[in-house]
């Protein structure tokens, strides 16, 4: 009996995901970034990032919506709830949460991208699933310029007041006053005590695509004033995790 259980789920689990996700229905959204189709699965999209409507407590989920954050969720709705999209995937499919990982359009409407666009989302690179990195970093800089949505809302802040925003997607300015290197990341520090002041934090795994780009990511950033966007969490002071050199631009003073 245990046998045939395990065999029926496995086999739910794989015609899952097999279905046709060239033309597929969006039964629900769940957030900015986040659907349920009519398969029952879950589709984070990739690329890009929006304010938590629900935060972690314990075991648990409050709902506690960020700023921004419903908003994100009603325009999200309205692009796509009860249509029938096409889901284009990347390299990974599936995150560790076991959620799908795409690209959503609406006949020729690109749904990750036209959220950046009107601001309702901030670019999250999510490495090695770059596809549209380009694209996407440049429709957030309009979006920026334009004061387009949250970028409207939201005040760019310094770093030494980041503590203030923790579990909150912001925009981070501040002067790299010295760096360290690790055997599992690289901390680019905004103040002289690294366990409370600002961070940016490099993890070992993105190291290449900073090579990539002729970065050395542990001496290039050092001694510029630079700007970040991305959800600020507290670990040893605040800090925000960079994945690509698309995360971190670089200030002319």
């Amino acid at each position: 009996m245990i046998k045939k259980v395990l065999f029926v789920l496995l086999f739910l689990g794989c015609s899952s995901l097999k279905s046709d996700y060239s033309n597929i229905k969006v039964l629900e959204v769940i957030d900015g970034d986040t659907v349920r189709l009519e398969n029952q699965r879950l589709l984070r999209y990739i690329g890009i990032d929006t304010p938590e409507i629900r935060i972690r407590n314990g075991n648990n989920f409050i709902y506690k919506p960020q700023p921004f954050a419903e908003e994100a969720k009603e325009f999200n709705r309205k692009l796509v709830e009860g249509k029938t999209v096409r889901v284009e995937f990347d390299v990974e499919k599936i995150d560790k949460y076991g959620r799908l990982l795409g690209y959503v359009f609406v006949k020729e409407k690109f749904v990750n991208a036209k959220l950046l666009e009107e601001g309702y989302a901030v670019l999250f690179t999510n490495p090695p699933n770059l596809r549209y990195v380009e694209l996407f970093k440049k429709l957030q800089k309009e979006a920026q310029d334009n004061k387009r949505g949250l970028w409207g809302a939201y005040e760019v802040i310094d770093s030494n007041m980041a503590y203030l925003y923790i579990n909150q997607i912001r925009t981070v300015k501040g002067k790299v006053l010295n760096s360290y290197k690790t055997d599992k990341c690289i901390f680019l520090n905004f103040g002289k005590d690294y366990k409370k002041d600002f961070t940016i934090v490099i993890f070992k795994d993105n190291f290449k695509y900073f090579y990539e780009r002729n970065i050395d990511p542990k001496n290039f950033y050092k001694g510029k004033t630079v700007q970040i966007t991305g959800k600020i969490i507290d670990y040893n002071g605040p800090e925000i995790v960079a994945r690509t050199p698309e995360d971190i631009e670089v200030i002319n003073n």
